[in-house]
């Protein structure tokens, strides 16, 4: 395991990703496997994913910079005889977090981020003989994309524990997005820029409550259908959500609310950067209107178009540049939705050796709003975030009332939303750290 301080890229450091990306996988008796074996498993795959056994570290001017010293990963075990997996699944496998599933991921008590291992996993054995696997993953160290690899790679040593320890290579090298000398901001970048004037509207206030709505095939063949243009379901989708989050919040009509997600770019840079890139390789887009302009028919579909339209090279080179000329610069988050789509990371395929989870989502959903795939029904997308109890109520009314304008009798007349509990456990953790 290499031994050596890495680089991390001005689109790894920004203030923005300094925090873990939570992980909770829900597996059936018939799907768990033993500790002992996963642990195994994760020490083999730490080889190849050495930066996540590293420790980060501020350098010049608050700029990240992650050892790869194999001071390891934290590894937790847990027993919950009185919790089972159906405790998960009798909402269906879409069920909204809980904060009481916060218990199921070891709690590091450190000072800041940095002193956070990358990576904490805690596997907690059921009373049913199933297991929860959760994982908290330093996001300024891996996208999702990359966190999928490693994820993969974890299980593929499980599901073979005489696996030869060879893998596709990964390159954990981020040298291919350094800024340019000197730095050339050759857009206005609308995602980092803010103004003074713009204030969030007032339900956009803690306490926050989840809301969780699937959106099957057909609703999603409907939702392009009224877009009035060519588009994905993504486009559709990302449009849909964002119209009716503006309009359950109830903004004036002339403020710009905007919309951001992020665009994965290791195709759109000359070079082309490999699948099995480890580290953030996705700018955000930002689209942006006032509410009355969203109100039109199409839309919101077309400026989600445009927003995309504009990442190549030039704009992911213009961005780096622009975080190394502003250290510090975080996206303006005033009237702003952010979605995170992990519908197309193959996360929910993640398979240890006896069988793929009933569950996969975030431990917690107050950041951002998600696109999770649906482990029943490949063709379908559970849309998660947390609004003000008021405007989740609006939220789901504006999602689903378009559709009851054309019913079938094949399809749910609306998507479905999911209402789910967890009950409150205690439980006892014994920790461990894996060392190489």
């Amino acid at each position: 395991m290499p031994r050596r301080s890495l680089y991390l890229s001005n689109l790894d450091d920004q203030r923005f990703l300094r925090f873990s990306i939570k992980y909770l996988y829900v597996f059936p008796p018939s799907a768990a496997v033993a500790a002992d074996a996963l642990r195994a498993a994760l020490a083999r795959a730490l080889v190849h994913y050495y930066p996540l056994a590293g420790r980060l570290r501020h350098h010049a001017d608050d700029k990240l910079v992650l050892d790869c010293n194999a001071e390891g990963a934290l590894f937790a075990e847990a027993f919950l005889p009185t919790l089972t997996a159906a405790d998960f699944l009798r909402a269906g496998a879409t069920a909204k977090p809980h904060k009481s599933w916060r218990k199921l991921l070891y709690r590091v008590h450190a000072a800041t981020f940095v002193a956070v291992p990358p990576l904490v996993v805690q596997v907690t054995q059921l009373g049913c003989g199933g297991m929860v696997v959760c994982t908290a993953i330093s996001h300024c160290v891996c996208d999702g994309i990359a966190t999928a690899n490693f994820l993969h790679a974890w299980a593929a040593f499980a599901a073979a524990a005489d696996r030869d320890d060879d893998l596709s290579i990964v390159l954990h090298d981020r040298r291919a997005l350094r800024p340019r000398c000197p730095p050339r901001v050759a857009f206005t970048h609308p995602e980092y820029s803010s103004s003074s004037s713009i204030q969030p509207p007032g339900q956009l206030m803690p306490p926050l409550a989840p809301v969780s709505l699937t959106f099957t095939a057909a609703h999603l063949r409907r939702l392009k259908a009224r877009s009035l243009r060519s588009c994905t379901s993504f486009e559709a989708l990302a449009a849909h959500v964002w119209r009716a989050w503006v309009l359950s919040l109830a903004p004036p009509p002339d403020m710009r609310v905007k919309l951001l997600f992020s665009v994965n770019v290791r195709r759109r840079l000359k070079p082309e950067l490999p699948w099995t890139y480890c580290g953030n390789a996705f700018v955000l887009a930002c689209a942006e209107a006032t509410p009355t302009e969203l109100a039109a028919v199409g839309a919101g579909v077309r400026l989600v178009q445009e927003a995309k339209e504009c990442i190549d090279d030039d704009y992911v080179r213009s961005t780096v540049d622009l975080l190394d000329e502003r250290r510090g610069a975080k996206p303006d988050l005033a009237a702003t939705l952010v979605i995170s789509a992990w519908t197309r990371l193959g996360l929910e395929d993640v398979d240890f050796g006896k069988g793929r989870a009933a569950h996969m989502g975030p431990l917690t959903s107050e950041i951002y709003c998600v696109f999770l795939p649906v482990l029943a029904d490949p063709n379908a997308v559970t849309v998660l975030l947390s609004l003000p109890q008021p405007a989740a109520d609006t939220f789901e009314h504006h999602c689903c009332s378009c559709f009851l304008l054309d019913l079938d009798d094949d399809q749910p007349a609306v998507p479905v939303l999911v209402d789910n509990v967890l009950p409150h456990h205690q439980h006892d953790i014994l920790a461990s750290y894996l060392h190489n």
